[in-house]
Formats: structure tokens, C-alpha cells, sequence
């Protein structure tokens, strides 16, 4: 489906298809972050060891690659606008159904929900992002981009709060959903209609593209740690109280998007090469904090870090993905993803089995280490990719 779209972001409807755009983020944001305060109660509910966590967080992938694939066509045929506000009402079904479930069979399809409207709105988003952008006709998806992190942060930052104040699980999922569910009475009518050109559901990567997208498995593997484990990182390895817990995830999206309001301005002034070093090494360096002392000041600190660190790292690897001369844009672009998605399907799980066989705080240590080492992978990495 070809989609005409203005030269300039210059009249009323354009800025409401780009305002529309990053509540877009927020929400996608918002509902994906709202669940990793409500972990440490689920797995205490369900009486679920580190590693059966580790296997029914793994419904969440599966639900994601179930969807994605099947999101791009359908996003084509029917419309931004359909499949963002069918993920939404997803969101708002599942979050209060994970707050109160006591059997695992009812975990795992609630997780399996979840996991489907994360792919699917994270897939209709970007399509809507892209066509927004195009029709400004000038960069404004950093700025979107920010939006889902400062729903990232409002989503646990309130979740967190309404527990702290000793209000059930399934009373904060409700509020959780009627913020969604206002945002999304605000904004449904300015998503896009329509949804551009179908692409490829997978595209194999070849060069250089195979690099950039082991980087982003490895960065999206660690930005998975931080929404499912870092609450029960703190409870289990620096006894911050469980209420207190989703705190540091909200620490983590904070630095996020401090960290990509200021990402221009640092790749014009050092390099992007430099800053994607200097961000794995970063967040390298936060997860051995998170873990190496006994303290949850210094645990926090280290969740800063990892935030800061990586905040950077996936628009470097989709900005050289575009510049690269061995793929064409939009196939190498998808490549990273996809490859960058296998980290968010397989992290949590792999942090669950690692953490039965070795402890939670050594499992943690292994990923810090598996994240230094891709900085050497950098060096084969020219600007244009």
C-alpha cells in the first residue's frame, strides 16, 4: 500500500499525527514497564523458583515473536491505528489478570497475552513512527524513542509508589489501566489509518549487519534483565523491601532518557563509535555494580549506569544498520532488529537458568561480562557499516 505523505511537518494534522505518535511510545512504554513491579509478587504468589521464573517469563517471548511477524502484514492491511489500540486493550486485560492469577497454567497465558500485544504494538509503533517522520520530512524519532522511556518510567515509578503505599496488586493494575486507558481515548483518533508498505517478516543478515545485530542482542538482552529481574535482583541480593523493588527499574529508564536526550549532541562531539564503546563499557560496568556490594545504594547506582550506558547503543546500531553498504536499508534495519529481539526472547529465561545453577549474583556478572566483550566487536565496525 503506497502512502502519500506531505514534504514538511508544518500543518495542524502532522503535528497530531507526531503528538499521536509518541503517546504511541509512552503507552507502549507505560504498559510494558507497569509489570516488572508486580514480578517479585508473582513469583512469591505462585511460590516459583528462580529458574521457573526464568521459564514462564519466556511466555513473553514467545508471545512477542508469535505477534511481530504477524503484525507487520496486518499493520499494512488494517492500520496503525487497529493494532495499537488492540494492543492497548491487551495491556489493560492482562495487567490486572497477572496481579491476581494463582494457577500456572493461567500465568503462562496471561504472559503468552502480554508477550503478543508487546510485539504487536511495538511493530505497529515504529511503523507509525516512520511514516510520521517521513512526513515531517526532518529527524523527530530520538525524540519519539523518549516517550517510551518516560513511559517506562511512569509505569514502574507509579506502580511502585501505589505498592509502597500498601495498595493491592490488583488495585494498582487498575489504575495502571485507566491511565492507559485515558491516554488512549486522547490520542486512538490521530494514529494513522493506514500503515505503509508491508516488509519482510525476517531478513538474513549478511556483512558487517551480522555485527550490529549481536550488539543489539546483547544490549536488548541486558534491557530485558532490567524489566523482569532487576526487582528481584534487589530483593535477593540487597533485601530492598519488595514494595521498594520496582524503584530500580524505574533508576534504569530515568538515566534512559536522560541519556538519549543528550545522545545527539555526545555522537556529534566524540563519534558514534565512541559513544557505542563507551556505552557497552558503561553498562558493562553497572551490572557488576548492581551485584559486586552489599548494598543497595551502590545496587542503584549500578542501575544508573546500565541505563546510561545503554541508552545509546540501539539508535547507533539502527543508525549505522541505515548507512551500510551491504544490505539495503530497510532489510538491514530489520535484520538488527530481529536479531536484537532474540536477546529480549531469550535473556530473561537465560538469567533463570544461570541463576539456579550458579546464583542469581553470578549470573548477573556472566551477562556484565558478555557485554564487555562485544566492545571488541566495535572494532570491525567502520561509520558506514
Amino acid at each position: 500500500m503506497n502512502v502519500a505523505v506531505p514534504e514538511q511537518c508544518s500543518t495542524t494534522s502532522d503535528a497530531r499525527s507526531l503528538n499521536a505518535a509518541r503517546a504511541a511510545f509512552f503507552l507502549g512504554g507505560f504498559g510494558l514497564s507497569a509489570w516488572a513491579p508486580l514480578v517479585p509478587y508473582v513469583q512469591s504468589r505462585l511460590h516459583l523458583t528462580s529458574g521457573e521464573l526464568g521459564v514462564f517469563l519466556l511466555c513473553i517471548g514467545i508471545g512477542s515473536l508469535i505477534s511481530m511477524p504477524l503484525a507487520g502484514p496486518l499493520t499494512s492491511r488494517v492500520g496503525c491505528r487497529v493494532v495499537l489500540c488492540a494492543a492497548d486493550v491487551i495491556f489493560c486485560l492482562s495487567l490486572p489478570l497477572l496481579s491476581v492469577c494463582t494457577g500456572r497454567v493461567e500465568l503462562a497465558f496471561a504472559l503468552f497475552a502480554f508477550g503478543s500485544a508487546i510485539g504487536a504494538n511495538g511493530v505497529a509503533m515504529n511503523v507509525q513512527a516512520s511514516l510520521v517522520e517521513r512526513a515531517c520530512a526532518r529527524p523527530v524519532m530520538s525524540g519519539i524513542l523518549a516517550l517510551f522511556s518516560v513511559g517506562g518510567i511512569l509505569g514502574s515509578g507509579g506502580m511502585t509508589l501505589l505498592l509502597s503505599l500498601q495498595i493491592t496488586p490488583i488495585q494498582a493494575s487498575l489504575a495502571a489501566d485507566a491511565v492507559i486507558a485515558v491516554v488512549l481515548l486522547g490520542f486512538a483518533h490521530r494514529f494513522l489509518s493506514h500503515g505503509g508498505e508491508s516488509g519482510p517478516a525476517f531478513a538474513v543478515p549478511h556483512g558487517s549487519i551480522v555485527l550490529l545485530g549481536f550488539i543489539a542482542c546483547m544490549i536488548y538482552l541486558v534491557e530485558g534483565m532490567m524489566l523482569d529481574w532487576s526487582a528481584v535482583i534487589l530483593t535477593k541480593t540487597q533485601h530492598v523491601p519488595v514494595s521498594l523493588a520496582g524503584a530500580g527499574y524505574m533508576t534504569f529508564a530515568c538515566l534512559m532518557v536522560v541519556g538519549r536526550l543528550l545522545g545527539d549532541r555526545m555522537v556529534k562531539k566524540f563519534g558514534q563509535l565512541a559513544i557505542l564503546r563507551s556505552g557497552l563499557l558503561t553498562a558493562a560496568i553497572g551490572l557488576a555494580i548492581v551485584v559486586g556490594f552489599r548494598s543497595s545504594i551502590t545496587a542503584f547506582a549500578g542501575l544508573a549506569l546500565v541505563g546510561a550506558g545503554a541508552s545509546n547503543v540501539v539508535p547507533i546500531l539502527f543508525r549505522l544498520a541505515g548507512s551500510n553498504r551491504t544490505m539495503p536499508t530497510s532489510t538491514a534495519i530489520a535484520a538488527v532488529a530481529t536479531l536484537g529481539y532474540v536477546g529480549v526472547l531469550v535473556g530473561p529465561a537465560l538469567i533463570g537458568f544461570l541463576a539456579s545453577a550458579v546464583g542469581l549474583t553470578t549470573a548477573v556478572l556472566i551477562i556484565a561480562l558478555a557485554t564487555f566483550s562485544t566492545i571488541a566487536l566495535v572494532r570491525s565496525i567502520r561509520d558506514d557499516a
